[in-house]
């Protein structure tokens, strides 16, 4: 089905919510819509974050969200691809593809070093994005702790 692309703003939360809610629970979190519209409506108005909406018709089925983060080794500003969801009956569509497209798009009119993303070691997406391009960097590792425990 043709889909069409959209950067969100504050009038498209209601469309945003449900599919950000559920890129959530795919990761293992807990339903949370009311604190999912805070999170992003205060990405929107702080302008911390680059969302745009896939739609096919009027019905939104799927999104990117991209953060801006600067490399201090290059002294450039790229972009982070940190959330990408496609809801599951409209996989296989090409609707990853274009959204991912669009990130690379922001990145090459702004003149960016690049776009990365970071997934689960398991994610079946990444066959996607090896063929868009990404490539896996055997030099970095990703670590992580939590400060708040």
């Amino acid at each position: 089905m043709k889909h069409s692309i959209k950067r969100a703003d504050l009038s498209h939360l209601s469309d945003l919510i449900p599919l950000f809610d559920a890129y959530r629970v795919f990761y293992r979190q807990s339903s949370a819509p009311k604190k999912a519209k805070n999170f992003l409506k205060e990405r929107i108005e702080k302008d911390e974050s680059i969302i745009y909406l896939a739609y096919i018709n009027d019905e939104a089925v799927g999104f990117v969200q991209l953060f801006p983060i600067f490399s201090s080794v290059s002294m450039e500003p790229m972009l982070l691809l940190n959330d990408l969801y496609i809801e599951e009956h409209h996989r296989g569509e090409g609707i990853g593809k274009s959204l991912i497209d669009k990130a690379k798009q922001i990145c090459f009119e702004k003149q960016l070093k690049g776009l990365a993303l970071q997934t689960e070691a398991d994610n079946p997406a990444q066959s996607i994005y090896e063929h868009l391009g990404f490539i896996k960097d055997p030099d970095l590792f990703y670590f992580w702790t939590n400060t708040n425990r």
